[in-house]
């Protein structure tokens, strides 16, 4: 089985307060490259064979605190790129509240659609073959990939067979480790958002 650790990149200025989407320029902020470098020395240890983000900035660097450790290279991978959230993108959590589009969107994920951006069922189709593409490339080895909040959840909430409708209820916070084991015949989740001693 090839072992994945998917991890959402570390905390930035506009976390928890923007829907930054694929907002160019946004990078971690202190408190980020302090939980990235925390990241790359509890990683430090274990034998990873790559280092896979999406290109956008915040991710490549939580990426590079990590593959730098390792002494090997992150390779950027367009499959894990955030959502695109289209006309959403850059908006404040508290402008977006109040548009009925978005409220459905986040209830109804399975169907609603994002104004100028994709289906949410589009994202996890992309994250999920991009994951089944580095099972081929990398079986029996263990793989880092930097990603998304909303994309991992997808990917977990794929493989746990939770609908998107309900995959608001997995936590995926800055800085955590999902771990997820994929061969042709089964799949194994075996850690969501941890954010502690991934060898505990």
């Amino acid at each position: 089985m090839t072992t994945f650790l998917l991890i959402r990149h570390a905390l930035t200025d506009t976390s928890g307060q923007r829907l930054t989407g694929r907002t160019a320029g946004v990078r971690l902020n202190e408190q980020g490259r302090a939980q990235a470098r925390a990241l790359a020395e509890r990683l430090a240890g274990l034998p990873i064979a790559a280092v896979y983000s999406s290109p956008l900035e915040r991710t490549s660097e939580t990426a590079e605190f990590i593959a730098r450790l390792l002494g090997i290279a992150t390779i950027p991978c367009e499959d894990f790129l955030e959502v695109e959230f289209g006309d959403w993108s850059d908006a404040s959590f508290e402008e977006l509240a109040a548009e009925h589009s978005f409220q459905r969107f986040n209830t109804f994920r399975s169907c609603a659609s994002v104004p100028g951006g994709e289906f949410m069922l589009q994202a996890q189709a992309r994250m999920v073959i991009g994951l089944d593409k580095l099972r081929r490339r990398h079986p029996q080895q263990n793989v880092i990939v930097v990603s998304h909040g909303d994309m991992i959840k997808a990917a977990i909430a794929y493989y746990a067979g939770i609908p998107l409708d309900l995959f608001q209820r997995i936590e995926i916070s800055p800085a955590s480790i999902s771990v997820v084991e994929i061969d042709e015949d089964a799949v194994r989740i075996l850690s969501v958002n941890n954010t502690g001693d991934i060898l505990a």
